[in-house]
């Protein structure tokens, strides 16, 4: 007598994968995600990193200005002596002043370029950006021509560079 098997091959209808709710989601999901996607541009500026063979620079060296962040104030040299000293008025440093004398650097030396800003360790690294900002570019208000209006309430300012290739260090 032949054999049989004592259990059937059961079969069993194959699962089909509803995948409907899923590309439901999807086309609702795509075009919010690129309707609320927030295009940005990113900005990046180049620095330049002091090199192992530093040192003062050679007498025949262009005027360079370095600006020094130190916890007592901040120090403006020409790489070999302090030409102006700004001090910290009620424990914060006077970037305005600074500003200023930046730009009067700028109009003594229109063709200089390069600026190195050297700051302290313990210097928070807020100070270093909010310097380098100072030193790469200042905010000049625009004169009305005649005849010309501007509306109220808003700041009419220029975006004027000073210098803009800037070394960044370690104090010294």
């Amino acid at each position: 007598m032949a054999r049989r098997h004592h259990y059937k091959r059961r079969t069993k209808p194959a699962h089909e994968l509803d995948v409907t709710t899923f590309l439901n989601l999807m086309v609702v999901l795509i075009p919010f995600l690129l309707i609320t996607a927030v295009f940005s541009r990113v900005t990046i500026v180049e620095l330049n990193l002091p090199s192992s063979a530093g040192g003062p620079p050679s007498n025949d060296a262009a005027f360079t200005p370095e600006v020094i962040v130190r916890e007592a104030g901040i120090e403006i040299s020409n790489g070999r002596q302090v030409i102006a000293t700004i001090p910290n008025e009620d424990e914060e440093f006077d970037l305005d002043t600074l500003s200023d004398y930046m730009v009067e650097l700028k109009q003594n030396y229109p063709a200089q370029e390069s600026a190195a800003v050297l700051m302290e360790a313990q210097i928070p690294y807020d100070y270093l950006i909010r310097v380098m900002d100072i030193v790469r570019s200042v905010e000049v208000p625009i004169e009305k021509a005649e005849g010309e209006e501007f509306a109220e309430g808003e700041p009419q300012v220029e975006l004027v560079a000073l210098f803009s290739d800037v070394s960044v260090g370690d104090a010294p």
